[in-house]
């Protein structure tokens, strides 16, 4: 996975509240076998020329920013593989009163692909919306803060994975980084384990 320390990009503005992960990436989508290839299947049933990610000045964009409890619905790792493979390195949602900016499902494949999740209280997440798909931003992780012109916004994030995604290490790389002490644990274990030959 590759690590995250900032991103300078245009964002994309997809309006709307609750796109959940069929409209993300169509559930027929779901059988291929290879990972790849998923990028322009994005929003797939929703495209044509008046969806924000075919105006002209959504074009190239790296940044996503969304709604509210972006991402709801059953789990998929395929509707982040499809926001990476169109281009895009983080994903920007609006918390409110009721719901998070994000699904948990959703966050968690997230993290484990290093796509970068931010969360934003309704001001900041206006300041976006407002400055409209097009606008150049720079998002800075180790500081926390995404610069839109001459202003910057700060958010909040996970201590553990704000740790992971500055390293690069998704589930997998965070075991072995107990390796030894699983090894250890291993050896010396009185449990049953069954043997490799069955």
């Amino acid at each position: 996975m590759e690590p995250f320390r900032t991103c300078q990009g245009r964002i994309a503005v997809v309006p709307g509240d609750h796109l959940d992960t069929d409209r993300i990436i169509p559930a027929r989508f779901l059988s291929r076998i290879s990972r790849f290839g998923y990028g322009e299947l994005l929003f797939k049933d929703v495209r044509g020329p008046e969806f924000a990610l075919d105006q002209p000045e959504a074009k190239d964009a790296s940044v996503l920013v969304v709604g509210t409890n972006f991402g709801c619905g059953s789990s998929r790792e395929h509707a982040v593989w499809a926001i990476q493979q169109a281009g895009f390195r983080c994903v920007i949602a609006r918390v409110s009163e009721e719901t998070r900016g994000f699904s948990d499902i959703f966050r968690s494949n997230s993290a484990n692909c290093g796509l970068l999740l931010i969360d934003l209280e309704a001001d900041d997440h206006a300041l976006l919306t407002g400055a409209g798909s097009g606008t150049e931003v720079e998002i800075d992780l180790p500081a926390q803060t995404i610069t839109v012109g001459t202003q910057k916004i700060g958010f909040e994030i996970d201590p553990a994975a704000k740790e992971a995604m500055l390293e690069g290490r998704d589930l997998i790389g965070t075991t072995l980084r107990y390796a030894e002490q699983i090894r250890g644990y291993e050896e010396q274990s009185q449990a049953f384990v069954p043997s490799r030959g069955l």
